[in-house]
């Protein structure tokens, strides 16, 4: 008998959690919305930094100036729908906020780190749940880094927007998931062991801070420990029953973030 295999991605565990009903929406009945300025904001910046680390890994010279490049043609030519309207920010602020959260990344944040991989292509990771359920990771390290460290190997995950900095701190709470899918898949891929993750916080409010928070083991949460179940386990038993509960609490609840939103009978 062929498994029941559900796909989750690395970037979607989140939501997953958050309301299981609207990622139901999205990820299995194939619900879509158009993405917001600040999302393109985002994925632009990952683009020009992950331009200048692959530059450095490489070893060829890149400066900010040629990463901007990378950036800019992001920000114009997106390769998804964007709603300009969305979020009140215009392009030419968005061009202005991302080249200046790049230019910090490149001075402060990258010369911390010994990258040894840059958009690193994962394999698939298929968790045998029993009674014939598969649950299997994918996502892409676009916006995620793997480092050497002294302690071993490191993901540092590249966050940007406004709240990703509270008192100075990079933000972890709600990271794990998607850092620690990144840490199981390539483990598998790579066939290496990694000791934890770390973010690496670009604000894209007025203040354009960076923070790098301390290594945290992300993986536990994916596969929890002795006595408690991880997310996978979790998460298995809503495919197993088919039941995805709703949050009408969510923050994330509004026809700005879920495309569920106008046939939801829960909001």
């Amino acid at each position: 008998m062929q498994p029941n295999v559900f796909t989750v991605r690395a970037s979607s565990w989140g939501r997953l959690f958050d309301c299981a009903h609207a990622w139901e929406g999205t990820h299995i009945l194939g619900m879509k919305k158009p993405a917001g300025m600040r999302a393109l904001l985002g994925t632009a910046v990952h683009a020009g930094t992950a331009a200048y680390d692959l530059a450095r890994l490489e070893g060829k010279p890149c400066t900010p100036d040629e990463a901007a490049d990378v950036l800019v043609d992001e920000l114009h030519n997106p390769a998804y729908e964007v709603d300009h309207a969305q979020d009140g920010l215009t392009l030419a602020n968005a061009e202005r906020i991302a080249l200046t959260a790049l230019v910090k990344y490149c001075a402060d944040v990258a010369p911390q780190f010994t990258y040894i991989d840059v958009e690193t292509k994962l394999d698939p990771l298929d968790i045998d749940c029993g009674r014939g359920m598969v649950v299997r990771l994918t996502g892409t390290m676009d916006r995620a880094r793997v480092a050497e460290t002294e302690g071993g190997i490191v993901i540092p995950d590249v966050k940007t927007g406004l709240r990703v900095i509270q008192d100075g701190q990079a933000v972890t709470q709600g990271r794990a998931p998607q850092t620690g899918t990144y840490q199981l898949m390539y483990e598998q891929t790579k066939k290496v062991r990694t000791v934890g993750s770390q973010i690496i916080a670009l604000s894209t409010g007025a203040t354009a801070a960076t923070a790098v928070s301390p290594i945290f083991d992300a993986r536990r949460v994916m596969v929890g420990d002795e006595g408690q179940p991880g997310l996978i386990e979790h998460a298995a038993a809503m495919f197993r029953t088919g039941l995805f509960p709703p949050n009408p609490s969510s923050v994330l609840c509004s026809p700005k973030y879920c495309a569920r939103w106008a046939t939801c009978l829960f909001r």
